[in-house]
């Protein structure tokens, strides 16, 4: 098992890797993805598992007959942020393959289906919308709401599908499918340093904390940077900056996080005073009253800078997922099923998952591997090979006693 999940590491980490960053730029339906993808095929093949694509750009590999029902399916995603980690859903994928070859090598009889999947577009980094695959396939976003996701460049997500050979005319809900599957376990890298301060390899998880994104539009004048005087300015940078400083008290304040990470300026010239800063709002909280009380005051903060600057705001909810409790039943299940050889911490994550999206349709879980360092989305993502080899042999474990007994 050690050996197969080492070879299956070394032929995918090549894949969409930038020379410049040493990090990853898998987006969605590129050509990275689409050689992921093609890995993906390949993997699934080697192993005798029938590989199908469906309607929403989700690859299935199946072990047994996928119309049966009650179906046991792990893995996770392939894509990543702009310079991503090389552990953040990869991790999840070749674990799922290096896991069914430990239940081939011990024997194991299947006495329900087996899949292993990779999610397409989890981090929305194209798009701007996380999870979209999963979202779609669990009716959580429409037909008409996906046509309308565009890229940087103005690319629509069905014109990336159809370039890529996809037809984005199928894309929507299917229940069918989800109602052929029992249980969903998906595991991860952990993207914290909780499993690091409590020295274990392996984690359970409990819940995602309720999280969204908001998109601050800050319009002023352009004008000349030079030739402008201080006092004559309508400049939506500062009031941008202003706010960005703000989110940070509120998230400290409510003991929650909020960044923004992502930033469009026009003009964008060196010599120019903007005409608009739009700003993108990333926030997570415990609890849902506690994120409420950072957004409604980071908005507040924001609004009377831009009052006393001159400045027209615009805020728009992009996107929103509320506190997701996994399966108390499946992740007890888990921590009986691990516990057998000493206590499995049980978690929460402030980061968005498919089996988060997925848990309101059917029971899903979440095993975390040990991130020594906690940094996530980072090129300096890690994870110690010996605790990768043990979340294999959990996740073996865990579908050993879902899928054989």
């Amino acid at each position: 098992m050690s050996d197969s999940f080492h070879a299956m590491w070394r032929s995918l980490r090549p894949l969409g890797r930038s020379a410049a960053s040493g990090g990853y730029r898998r987006y969605a339906w590129t050509e990275a993805d689409a050689d992921c993808r093609l890995w993906f095929r390949m993997q699934a093949e080697a192993r005798r598992l029938d590989v199908e694509t469906d309607r929403n750009g989700n690859q299935w590999a199946w072990l047994g007959d996928p119309t049966a029902g009650d179906a046991v399916v792990t893995g996770s995603h392939l894509d990543s942020v702009p310079d991503g980690g090389a552990f953040d859903g990869p991790l999840g994928v070749v674990s799922a393959f290096a896991a069914l070859d430990e239940l081939r090598a011990r024997g194991a009889s299947f006495k329900r289906p087996l899949a292993i999947v990779n999610f397409g577009d989890e981090e929305g980094a194209r798009f701007g919308l996380a999870c979209v695959g999963s979202r779609l396939t669990a009716g959580r976003l429409t037909k008409e709401q996906a046509y309308e996701l565009r890229d940087a460049d103005g690319t629509t997500l069905p014109q990336a599908m159809e370039a890529a050979g996809h037809d984005p005319s199928r894309i929507g809900p299917d229940p069918e499918r989800l109602a052929r599957i029992g249980a969903f376990v998906e595991l991860h890298v952990e993207q914290g340093r909780a499993l690091d301060l409590s020295g274990d390899a392996v984690g359970i998880a409990s819940a995602i904390w309720p999280h969204g994104r908001w998109r601050y539009d800050f319009a002023g004048e352009a004008n000349h940077a030079g030739t402008t005087r201080l006092v004559d300015r309508r400049d939506p940078m500062l009031t941008y900056a202003e706010t960005v400083l703000a989110a940070r008290r509120e998230a400290e304040l409510a003991g929650a996080v909020a960044t923004f990470g992502k930033i469009a300026v026009e003009p964008n010239g060196v010599n120019a005073i903007p005409s608009l800063v739009r700003g993108w709002l990333d926030a997570r909280a415990a609890d849902q009253d506690s994120l409420d009380t950072v957004v409604a005051g980071v908005e507040t903060a924001a609004r009377d800078y831009a009052r006393r600057h001159g400045i027209d705001l615009t805020v728009v909810q992009e996107s929103f997922t509320p506190v997701v409790d996994f399966s108390h039943a499946l992740r007890d299940e888990l921590s009986r099923i691990l516990g057998e050889s000493g206590k499995v911490p049980v978690l929460g994550t402030g980061a968005g998952h498919d089996a988060g999206i997925l848990s309101a349709s059917i029971p899903t879980a979440m095993l975390f591997v040990r991130n020594p360092t906690g940094v996530s989305h980072s090129p300096a993502e890690s994870a110690a090979e010996d605790d990768c080899v043990a979340g294999v042999l959990a996740l073996a474990d865990v579908l050993e006693e879902l899928a054989c007994r």
